[in-house]
C-alpha cells in the first residue's frame, strides 16, 4: 500500500557556484519545473515548492505548482521545510520527503521508495538511500558523501571522507549516500530547533545533527541509479546533453 507522504522542494535563488540555479533553462523548462514534475509522478499527496525568492515563486506559479514563500533567514532546506510543517500543523508522524531542487532528473521511484522505507520502519526518524561505489575517484571525492550502516541498515556515520577506510587495499564496502530524505514531521521540527553540532559543522553534512541527537536513520539500497545533481555550469551542460541524447524524456 502506498504511504501518505508530502514532497517539499526547497529552492533558493542564491547559489555560490551557480546563481539563479532553479531557474536555469533545461530543454525549454526551468530546472525547478523538471524537479516538480518528477516529484508529481512519485505518488505524493502534495508537492510543494518552498522558496524565499519571489522570482522562483512566480515561475512556480506559472506552471501551476503549489508554492510557499518562506523566511530568508533559513540556513538549510530542512529549516525551510520545518517552517511549513509548523505553518500547516502537520502531525508528528506525517512523512515529508525533501527533494533537492537541483536534481532535474530525479527518479520518481526513488522518491516513493524513500517514503516507503520510512513508513515500513516505525522506529526510524529519517529514511534515505545509498548506492555502491565502484569508482575509486568517487570514493575519494569529498563532493560525494559516504555512509556506513549496521547489518540492519541503520546509519552509523556519514562522511565526505572515504569510509570505511580500506587498510589493506580497495574496499568493496563503500556506499555513496544519495541526498534524498524522508522525515517524520516531528523529527524534522526537532532537527530544525537544534543548532548545528560540531561533527555536522566539521563535515558540512546536516544529517549528522540527527545522529548526534540520537535520531535513527534507516538507509536502503536505491532501486534506481543516482541522478545527476546540478551544482555548476558544467553540470548543467551535462544534463542538457543527456536530455538531447534521450528525447523520450522531453
Amino acid at each position: 500500500m502506498t504511504p501518505d507522504f508530502i514532497v517539499v522542494i526547497p529552492a533558493r535563488y542564491a547559489s555560490t557556484r551557480l546563481p539563479g540555479k532553479p531557474l536555469k533553462d533545461i530543454a525549454g523548462k526551468p530546472m525547478i519545473e523538471w524537479v516538480y514534475r518528477q516529484a508529481r509522478r512519485s505518488g505524493a499527496r502534495e508537492v510543494i515548492i518552498a522558496t524565499d525568492d519571489e522570482r522562483i515563486a512566480a515561475v512556480g506559479r506559472s506552471f501551476k505548482a503549489q508554492v510557499e514563500l518562506t523566511s530568508m533567514a533559513h540556513a538549510s532546506g530542512t529549516d525551510r521545510i520545518a517552517e511549513l510543517a509548523g505553518r500547516f500543523g502537520w502531525p508528528e508522524q506525517q512523512i515529508v520527503v525533501n527533494v533537492q531542487g537541483d536534481e532535474p532528473l530525479i527518479a520518481p521511484g526513488s522518491i516513493a521508495q524513500t517514503a516507503h522505507v520510512l513508513a515500513g520502519n516505525p522506529e526510524a526518524a529519517i529514511a534515505t538511500l545509498m548506492t555502491p561505489i565502484h569508482d575509486d575517484a568517487q570514493f575519494h571525492d569529498p563532493n560525494f558523501a559516504k555512509v556506513v550502516t549496521d547489518r540492519h541498515g541503520w546509519a552509523l556515520y556519514f562522511s565526505r571522507a572515504p569510509i570505511p577506510w580500506p587498510r589493506d587495499g580497495r574496499s568493496d564496502l563503500a556506499q555513496r549516500h544519495i541526498g534524498l530524505y524522508a522525515y517524520r514531521a516531528g523529527s524534522l521540527q526537532t532537527i530544525a530547533a537544534t543548532p548545528p553540532c560540531a561533527i555536522e559543522e566539521t563535515e558540512r553534512l546536516e544529517q549528522l545533527r540527527a545522529l548526534w541527537l540520537g535520531l535513527r536513520i534507516i538507509v536502503a539500497q536505491s532501486l534506481e541509479p543516482a541522478s545527476p545533481h546540478v551544482d555548476t555550469e558544467e553540470d548543467l551542460i551535462m544534463v542538457r546533453r543527456y536530455l538531447q541524447d534521450h528525447p523520450k524524456l522531453l
